[in-house]
């Protein structure tokens, strides 16, 4: 007996716990029914609604025109801003060329007198002959350098002295000074 009261009362426990259960499942139920009604009831209405503002075909249509003709219509430029846009653009395209002619009687000037100094300087073939005087012109100063003087003076002095002529500096007139030295 007291093993079947036991049994009677774990029994009882597992059917109070399995009612629990079934209590929250069937209360988790009825709140999703709920919602989904509430859910139903506002596609209700927005149905509703939408059938009375309805769009007709044709006025969705015309209306897709309008609001294209209005979005070319803003994006066209007036008459007065294009023929001010094309002056502006027409006086740099100017101020470019004269610009442009400038540089190019630059370049024609400078090229001019490039060709003028190229025709003033020796060339390859008149160079090697005057290198050569000059060489020869350069060799003589040399000897005569070396080359003791015959026509030295062997005198030890002299008794006059050398006037020379000087300027001032200041006034710039003429001064009669002794040459300095022995």
């Amino acid at each position: 007996d007291e093993e079947l009261l036991k049994r009677i009362q774990a029994t009882v426990v597992q059917v109070q716990g399995d009612y629990k259960k079934l209590s929250s499942v069937t209360g988790n139920l009825l709140d999703d029914r709920h919602q989904k009604q509430k859910d139903i009831e506002v596609l209700f209405q927005s149905l509703e609604r939408l059938e009375k503002e309805k769009a007709d075909k044709e006025d969705l249509v015309l209306g897709i025109d309008v609001k294209a003709d209005k979005t070319a219509l803003a994006g066209k430029v007036s008459r007065t801003q294009f023929d001010a846009s094309m002056e502006r653009l027409n006086e740099m395209i100017q101020e470019m060329l004269s610009r442009v002619t400038g540089q190019e009687q630059g370049w024609h000037q400078v090229q001019r007198q490039l060709n003028e100094e190229m025709d003033s300087k020796l060339d390859r073939l008149e160079l090697g002959p005057f290198r050569q005087q000059l060489e020869e012109h350069w060799k003589s100063i040399l000897e005569q350098l070396k080359a003791p003087s015959t026509e030295a003076d062997d005198a030890a002095g002299i008794k006059k002295q050398l006037l020379a002529h000087f300027h001032c500096v200041s006034c710039d007139r003429p001064l009669s000074m002794l040459v300095p030295g022995p």
